[in-house]
């Protein structure tokens, strides 16, 4: 169990005031039914953290706070899209691609995206910040905090978690809303990598200073 210092620590980074809650590449054509990564996909929803990204996603709805849902896709005819690096060119010849506009790149159930929700979508890299529109949105935002969720701890992930620390915002991880493969290697990242430069928590820890903060928000004189 957190000690007491560690819980408030966590809220006050969690004010939902200067807090967004970021999803990476949980969409249709990553960790849907009809996955072009069937064995990233399984760990995703087997695991239980696609599930947590969902009540994370909830949760920051009703305590509003922003959440940013970050696509990878790719145009059919492959044009701004890296070949450089051999993940790209596995991408490039699976079955399942995500194209621009098709069912691929929506965002997968059963994480429920909101009218006030930011849908950022990318062409290129590896990382759901560098070369977007992520950074400034969030600094116009206020935001301070960003909550990492999504897949895959091999690659996005801690692309997301180094960028968002060199750009100056706190990095948080809920350790259980986030997947790779294998399944070992998740917390392994996060003991040895992630655990260095952000602060891990839990879905429920998150919810817990959330659903405090409205408590106390409730209660005070109007």
């Amino acid at each position: 169990m957190p000690s007491k210092d560690s819980r408030e620590r966590l809220a006050a980074q969690l004010d939902p005031a200067t807090t967004a809650l970021l999803t990476v590449e949980c969409q249709q054509g990553v960790v849907g039914r009809n996955s072009a990564l069937p064995e990233l996909a399984r760990a995703a929803r087997s695991s239980g953290a696609l599930a947590n990204v969902a009540r994370l996603v909830s949760a920051a709805h009703e305590a509003g706070v922003q959440v940013v849902h970050a696509v990878a896709e790719r145009r059919p005819d492959g044009r701004g899209s890296g070949d450089n690096a051999r993940l790209f060119r596995a991408a490039a010849r699976l079955p399942v691609q995500q194209y621009s506009g098709s069912t691929a790149v929506r965002v997968a159930e059963p994480i429920e995206v909101a009218d006030e929700d930011l849908v950022v979508r990318r062409l290129h890299g590896l990382s759901p910040l560098a070369g977007t529109e992520v950074d400034a949105l969030l600094r116009n935002l206020g935001c301070r905090t960003l909550v990492i969720t999504g897949v895959s701890a091999n690659v996005a992930i801690p692309n997301a978690v180094f960028d968002a620390v060199n750009l100056g915002y706190t990095a948080v991880v809920p350790s259980d809303a986030i997947a790779g493969v294998p399944a070992e290697y998740t917390p392994a990242m996060i003991r040895n990598t992630l655990a260095l430069v952000a602060t891990i928590t839990t879905t429920d820890d998150a919810l817990g200073c959330w659903k405090r903060r409205r408590g106390q928000e409730a209660a005070a004189p109007g």
